[in-house]
């Protein structure tokens, strides 16, 4: 096929607005929170009713802040608030497992921030008691609900590239060692992969469906987590991932797609609602091109794929099915070991 007749995949996301409306908890009143609770608001029909947090005075200016009616001085009634439907986990990485059992526990669906756990062996505890059960549980790796990761996945499927050659992506940001305190922490899940390095992970997995031969090496802080860690992968038909974070510097956050006819540039910070999906011929002209608009408010797409599962019954979302969580946490796994990070109480 000549490369003029190329063209990208339309997306097929539907728009947030048509979800039904449910009833969000918010687990954590922190910063990622904030954009949840802004994105539900002004992209969905849903609302954020309540708010749980061990400190009564940041759930109160949460509160004040999001227009939330019910403040709850425990996560344990924050999940046992009988107006709640699904309760979004925002706390940090080493509580999520724990969270998560906890709202499962009160029958109440979870979305819960990515990473979803620590390690493999606790997301398979979440998702053992959505099961039992009968409960929604899904991780919210924002980017995979997006409409230009949806015209990725389709474009790669529809054969547009040709065979796959290589998935590369990049995620560095300067947050360590002047940021958040968490990252620090090894006690907190802290270091750059489990924060940074899950969205190139996330997005290799999304485009190939899968990483084996997982290779990583990795410079640790004097705490012992990662401060920048690069991995090395091969997807189900032999195809390479070169995948890189860094929470000492930034980085321009590009991703590449590369088949043997074409190849996938996504600009403008890969993972994010406002970036641009490429389509480039092999002597570099640009074929077509997709950028979603509005780029605000991007959670709304995880927020809605959550209430029309919840409408119809079912206890996966399609964006974010369990196996891809599980797959993505496996190669984390896999990385950290190799890289030598080990977390308190694992």
């Amino acid at each position: 096929m000549p490369s003029a007749h190329l063209a990208l995949a339309a997306p097929t996301v539907p728009d947030p607005m048509q979800a039904p409306p449910i009833r969000w908890g918010v687990l954590g009143p922190g910063g990622i929170a904030h954009r949840f609770a802004e994105a539900v608001a002004h992209g969905t029909r849903s609302r954020v009713v309540a708010v749980g947090s061990r400190s009564a005075e940041r759930a109160a200016a949460f509160a004040e802040r999001h227009g939330v009616t019910r403040t709850h001085g425990s996560y344990a009634d924050l999940v046992a608030d009988p107006d709640v439907d699904a309760v979004y986990v925002a706390s940090p990485h080493s509580e999520h497992r724990d969270h998560a059992l906890l709202a499962l526990g009160a029958g109440r669906a979870v979305l819960v921030e990515k990473a979803f756990t620590r390690s493999l062996a606790e997301a398979d505890e979440v998702f053992a008691a959505a099961a039992a059960g009968r409960l929604l549980a899904a991780e919210a790796m924002w980017s995979r609900y997006l409409p230009t990761y949806d015209v990725v996945r389709r474009t790669v499927e529809a054969g547009t590239l040709g065979e796959v050659l290589v998935v590369e992506a990049e995620h560095g940001q300067r947050l360590w060692p002047d940021g958040p305190e968490r990252l620090a922490r090894p006690e907190l899940a802290g270091g750059a992969l489990l924060d940074l390095g899950v969205y190139p992970v996330s997005f290799a997995d999304h485009v190939l469906g899968g990483l084996a031969d997982v290779s990583a090496r990795g410079v640790l802080t004097d705490l012992g987590v990662d401060a920048t860690t690069t991995i090395d992968a091969r997807g189900p038909a032999g195809e390479l991932a070169r995948l890189w974070c860094t929470m000492a510097g930034a980085t321009a956050c590009t991703a590449r797609v590369v088949g043997t006819r074409a190849r996938l540039e996504v600009a403008g910070r890969f993972y994010d609602a406002g970036s641009t999906v490429r389509l480039v011929a092999a002597d570099g002209a640009v074929l077509d091109e997709y950028r979603s608009a509005p780029a605000g408010h991007g959670f709304r797409h995880e927020a809605a794929e959550v209430a029309l599962a919840l409408a119809e019954g079912r206890q996966e979302t399609r964006s974010m099915p369990w196996d891809a969580t599980r797959r993505v946490m496996g190669v984390l796994d896999e990385a950290r070991r190799q890289v030598g990070v080990a977390y308190p109480g694992e």
